[in-house]
């Protein structure tokens, strides 16, 4: 459904991922024990469903320990403990329109290549859990479904025929999540039992939801501890290493002619080059905006750097960085840690580790804690069965580079490079921002939350403002973005404590730096 909505929309600003975890939820069949692709989609039409920043995944369903609730379908949380999280209003929803049933070789092809991925039931034999690249082609003759993927393309390699599958595993299975498929000989029965749905437009004229009467929102208390203060990030950006400055800084390269009018790298060239939004404050509340906006802005460098080249958008994964204490922690951090393991470690993606909004209850920060796979049985309610999950290798992302941007360079390092990560004071006033150019008048900001900024722009009135990103959900702001005023004493502070890093495919070696 979210390729779908992408394909409809032509991949435009922002990518929409549609929430698995109302469905495991609320949808009729056997949530964590299973279901029927064709299920979904029938529930989808007949339902709302909401994007992961509205409901993220739990890996618990209605039959351990997740049951459907208002909740479930979009929440929010608050750092004030008294308030706890609560279901959410208005927020975007999502139909699917009409939906069927489709099988063999021809149908799925003509389907696939008309309007996009379907879903397929597929046996399971060993191999396939073992599989590493190349063309898949059991001979077992196993043909009992068990298990759903979603069939994405078809080709052929040196003579065989494939289809593309796009599987759930993480990143670290298969060709980065991907696996090919022998193709027209109904192996592991992947031509048997597929479906498909297309999307109802509810994002053109942003379609939501409204609590009504019988749907009242109602507030929970948060489990573990919570900070009691607002603020989730260092007051000023501190690099214990030092800066690493690459010699070739943008600002000292470009000028301002040399700039154009407005960039955005949402809408850059007709492309969107931004990775996935994100929600900080779910499942429960975590101040982690010091590891949001400086993994969203390393993961939106590299899909610029690889030209979106990727099976995939590349995310990065910020609950990493808050396990490995890589800055800070759910009571706040700072962002130059992260940006100084992205060096010294790497960081991966978000498939490795499920965001779920709390610290260790250790300090230390183990393998299994930067990326793990799990096995079934589904975990029983009161259990956190991490007896059935073990670390995995994974890929890593890495920066060469990471250094403070000055805000007369902050253009020049945005067009050049991509997004940067910036300190702000967020207000209770901008807390309740929802779209325009926001403003608001402080002569000496308090920096206490971490954004991205990911372009400029101007106004019809001819005043300039900066775009960006923030990490609290879809249903804030402007698709989670924001326009802030670019005029001193008028824009929370956006542009006094700014940071970058450059994208490198290689694990960066020792180098002379500028301290």
């Amino acid at each position: 459904m979210s390729d779908r909505i992408k394909i409809a929309r032509n991949a435009a600003w922002p990518d929409i991922n549609i929430a698995p975890q109302v469905l495991i939820s609320c949808s009729g069949d056997d949530g964590c024990h299973g279901g029927e692709a064709y299920n979904a989609f029938e529930w989808m039409h007949n339902n709302e469903v909401t994007d992961e920043t509205c409901s993220i995944y739990r890996a618990r369903g209605h039959d351990n320990g997740e049951k459907c609730s208002p909740e479930i379908m979009c929440e929010n949380c608050s750092h004030d403990k008294s308030k706890g999280c609560w279901a959410m209003d208005n927020y975007k929803i999502y139909h699917a329109d009409e939906y069927g049933k489709v099988s063999g070789e021809e149908n799925m092809m003509q389907e696939i290549y008309q309007r996009g991925p379907i879903a397929c039931g597929i046996a399971v034999p060993p191999a396939l859990e073992n599989y590493t690249s190349g063309i898949f082609n059991d001979t077992t003759n196993d043909t009992n479904i068990v298990h759903d993927i979603s069939v994405v393309g078809f080709g052929v390699d040196d003579g065989v025929k494939y289809w593309t599958v796009r599987n759930s595993w993480g990143t670290h299975f298969g060709e980065d999540g991907f696996v090919r498929v022998v193709r027209g000989t109904n192996n592991i029965a992947i031509e048997t039992d597929c479906a498909w749905a297309t999307p109802k437009d509810t994002w053109t004229n942003d379609t939501r939801h409204h609590n009504n009467a019988t749907v009242k929102e109602t507030a929970r208390e948060p489990a573990g501890p919570r900070p009691e203060k607002k603020a989730c990030r260092v007051p000023k950006v501190e690099f214990p290493n030092g800066e690493r400055r690459p010699a070739d800084l943008a600002w000292e390269q470009l000028q301002a002619d040399d700039l154009p009018k407005s960039w955005d790298w949402g809408h850059a060239n007709g492309t969107n080059y931004l990775s996935w939004s994100k929600n900080q404050h779910i499942p429960v509340y975590c101040g982690s905006c010091w590891a949001q906006g400086t993994t969203s802005s390393i993961a939106d460098r590299f899909n610029i750097m690889n030209d979106l080249k990727s099976p995939t958008p590349v995310a990065l994964n910020a609950q990493v960085i808050v396990n490995c204490r890589a800055g800070g922690s759910c009571e706040g951090g700072n962002p130059g840690g992260v940006y100084e393991y992205a060096y010294d470690q790497g960081i991966p993606d978000s498939s490795c580790e499920q965001y779920v909004a709390k610290d260790l209850e250790s300090w230390e920060c183990k393998a299994i804690d930067r990326c793990k796979d799990c096995t079934w049985p589904p975990c029983p309610v009161g259990q956190a069965c991490q007896d059935k999950c073990w670390p995995v290798e994974h890929k890593l992302y890495y920066v060469s580079d990471y250094y403070r941007v000055p805000a007369h360079g902050m253009k020049a390092e945005l067009f050049k490079h991509g997004p940067i990560s910036c300190g702000i004071q967020a207000t209770d006033e901008f807390e309740a921002y929802t779209g325009g150019v926001y403003k608001q008048a402080i002569d000496y900001p308090e920096i206490n939350h971490e954004i991205a900024v990911v372009g400029w722009g101007v106004t019809d009135d001819g005043e300039e403002y900066w775009v960006g990103r923030n990490s609290w959900g879809t249903y804030w702001g402007e698709n989670g973005f924001f326009k802030m005023l670019a005029q001193e004493g008028q824009d929370l502070g956006i542009t006094q404590d700014c940071t970058a890093g450059r994208p490198t495919a290689e694990q960066p070696g020792e180098q002379a730096f500028i301290q």
